[in-house]
């Protein structure tokens, strides 16, 4: 970027999927849509969880608290992408981008850590079945949420106050629909050098980590459920995890294609959209995932609507 009026920016102008007027209408009834189900699905999820006595267990501790994290998630982005379709407006003010981007980094590290936690209960239930309870009690539960939390939370702020500490020239159009970490970044006229490092480091680090720790224990189940003799057994087992193993799926394949079309286009909307298939269509499809997919959720589900499901 040509070096201009370096100045701390009243605002940035996110510029969405299209600039095209016609498609407003579409864009905005679609994501109202999209994000009305995930907030509905997800609060279905913890309501059935919290009702039953018999879900009050670490692996649906777990899934409450993810379907929680994907409301935040989903919240931290949508409402302020309607309000600018609804006002024709495309602001975003320099303070307001740089709490977005904080509360999506949180809640997507959140969702991160949390499947790595969730990946190793399985592990826990499947491969050490008699210890299950007393390893996975209570206290550990509550402590590796806590994990999860002050760890997203730290990351967060760091990659906060590293843009911070950036200036920024005129040109203040993201070519997205939130303020995404790396866009951002793009927009400053000081060196962002430090940022792009400490960006790759911990996207390498915090992603990696808790992936590597998804893929060991996966491997380890796979490794107990080949030694089980019966072909129910092994059905049984698996089914405990598919619908995990799904999530895991969707989050890692949709989060991976994001920055493969990140970084081959730098100024299009190409990123734009493949971001809603993380940020807005997985939080939205993680209710049905776990609620189709799983006996204990759908009859709670049935016992909260008084059987009327």
């Amino acid at each position: 970027m040509e070096p201009g009026n370096e100045t701390q920016p009243s605002e940035f102008l996110l510029l969405g999927f299209s600039e095209d007027p016609a498609l407003q209408p579409l864009i905005f009834g679609l994501f109202l849509s999209m994000y009305l189900v995930t907030v509905a699905g997800n609060l279905l999820i913890i309501l059935a969880i919290l009702s039953d006595n018999h879900l009050h267990t670490p692996m649906y501790f777990f899934l409450s608290n993810l379907s929680s994290y994907d409301i935040c998630l989903t919240s931290t982005i949508v409402p302020k992408m309607l309000v600018n379709i609804q006002t024709q407006s495309k602001a975003i003010s320099y303070a307001g981008c740089i709490t977005q981007m904080y509360f999506f980094l949180l809640f997507v590290e959140m969702e991160n850590f949390l499947l790595a936690v969730m990946a190793y209960d399985r592990f826990v239930a499947i491969c050490h079945p008699l210890h299950y309870t007393v390893i996975m009690n209570p206290r550990l539960c509550v402590h590796l949420v806590l994990v999860c939390w002050v760890i997203s939370i730290l990351h967060a702020l760091l990659q906060s106050l590293m843009v911070l500490r950036l200036s920024f020239c005129t040109h203040l159009e993201i070519p997205h629909f939130f303020c995404e970490l790396n866009h951002v970044a793009r927009l400053a006229c000081s060196s962002s050098f430090l940022n792009d490092v400490v960006m790759y480091f911990f996207v390498i680090l915090l992603g990696g980590g808790p992936l590597a720790g998804i893929l060991y224990s996966y491997s380890k189940i796979v490794s107990s459920i080949r030694a089980i003799s019966s072909a129910q057994g092994k059905y049984k087992a698996f089914s405990t995890c598919a619908s995990h193993l799904s999530v895991v799926s969707l989050f890692y394949c949709t989060g991976l294609g994001v920055y493969i079309s990140s970084s081959a286009t730098h100024n299009s909307h190409s990123s734009a959209r493949a971001s809603v298939m993380y940020t807005v269509v997985t939080p939205m499809l993680n209710p049905f995932i776990y609620s189709l997919r799983n006996t204990d959720v759908k009859r709670a589900l049935t016992r909260l609507f008084g059987g009327k499901l």
